[in-house]
């Protein structure tokens, strides 16, 4: 795969020949992109080697007794490999419930463990973000921890926040946010960097900075734009609107609005409908995808499906794909093996 993708940045480089500034985005982005989808063949990211920073379960989740803030710093994001009928499908878990899931340094150092590892193992096909905490996804920044920071911190932790999200929406297969309770501030901002939002209609959501007299700081001014447009999201961002879960699915903020169900988790479960949906394609077809349409969006349309036609060109020698064709003629499932 390695060879595939660096074909792709070969021809994305000349494509933007004479475009000084685009192209040294393009390098940047691309770089993660390329360094992501090549990692794709390594198996040094196992699940066995996940030793470290979360709990890895195949169980479902279970809310903590007793939500005690004495709970240890490695059990506030649980990583869990699902098998059967969802196996390739992982779910990042936040477990924070004492604090409303609200994005510590503690947090954020874990959620960069799990994605350097997810972004490396080649079993993953879909990341599902969610909460194990009902009621709530992530209620944004840990406000009481940034109250104890010196001036001369906030500004660094924010970039920390902001890097973290962006390694989340760089990790190259899909990524759906499960959004079953409140998400403010710094907690949509994570949600927007997932491939694809899906709600309770209970849930509650809004970039609400601007009522602390700051503003989104981990990529919301950017992403919330791109998502519903310009000029509603100044009107959401400047009012500090908190918007539920059909108002959301109205404006396009969410593809999928859902009512909540007696366990909790309408969200998660339309989630796991979706990636078992995905989950059959061929996985380097769907990495290519994503990276085909998530740079396309940054240019123009005529370079955009240049950017495609180098894409797909790189798919055409592939094992899967041919795979893909040989199932077809015999009328039976393909067998992809990312190759």
């Amino acid at each position: 795969m390695v060879p595939v993708m660096a074909t792709v940045a070969a021809s994305v480089g000349v494509l933007q020949t004479g475009r000084a500034p685009l192209v040294k985005a393009w390098y940047v982005r691309l770089g993660l992109g390329l360094g992501l989808l090549g990692s794709a063949t390594s198996s040094q990211a196992a699940p066995s080697a996940w030793t470290q920073g979360w709990v890895p379960s195949a169980g479902p989740a279970v809310p903590r007794r007793g939500y005690s803030s004495d709970l240890k710093a490695e059990d506030e994001l649980r990583v869990r490999y699902l098998e059967e009928e969802n196996r390739g499908t992982v779910v990042l878990g936040i477990n924070r419930a004492y604090a409303k899931n609200a994005l510590s340094k503690n947090l954020i150092k874990m959620l960069s463990k799990a994605v350097d590892a997810l972004k490396s193992d080649k079993k993953v096909r879909t990341i599902i973000v969610k909460s194990e905490v009902p009621g709530i996804f992530c209620a944004g920044a840990d406000l009481k921890e940034r109250l104890k920071m010196h001036p001369s911190e906030v500004g660094p932790f924010v970039s920390k926040v902001r890097a973290v999200i962006n390694e989340i929406a760089n990790v190259p297969v899909p990524t759906i946010a499960a959004i079953d309770g409140l998400a403010l501030g710094g907690g949509l901002e994570l949600a927007l960097a997932c491939d694809i939002r899906v709600a309770a209609s209970s849930a509650k959501m809004g970039l609400v900075e601007t009522k602390l007299a700051i503003i989104p700081g981990a990529g919301g001014t950017q992403r919330l734009p791109r998502v519903i447009g310009m000029s509603l999201a100044k009107e959401l961002i400047f009012s500090a609107r908190v918007l539920d879960g059909q108002e959301a699915k109205a404006i396009g903020l969410i593809s999928h609005v859902l009512e909540q169900n007696k366990e909790g988790n309408a969200a998660y479960k339309k989630a796991l409908d979706l990636a078992r949906e995905f989950s059959p394609q061929g996985p380097i077809a769907m990495r290519v995808a994503k990276l085909a349409i998530n740079q396309g969006m940054e240019v123009d349309l005529v370079t955009g499906l240049a950017i495609e036609e180098a894409c797909y060109a790189q798919i055409i020698p592939t094992k899967d794909r041919l795979e893909g064709l040989l199932a077809f003629k015999e009328k039976r499932l393909p067998r992809y093996k990312g190759e």
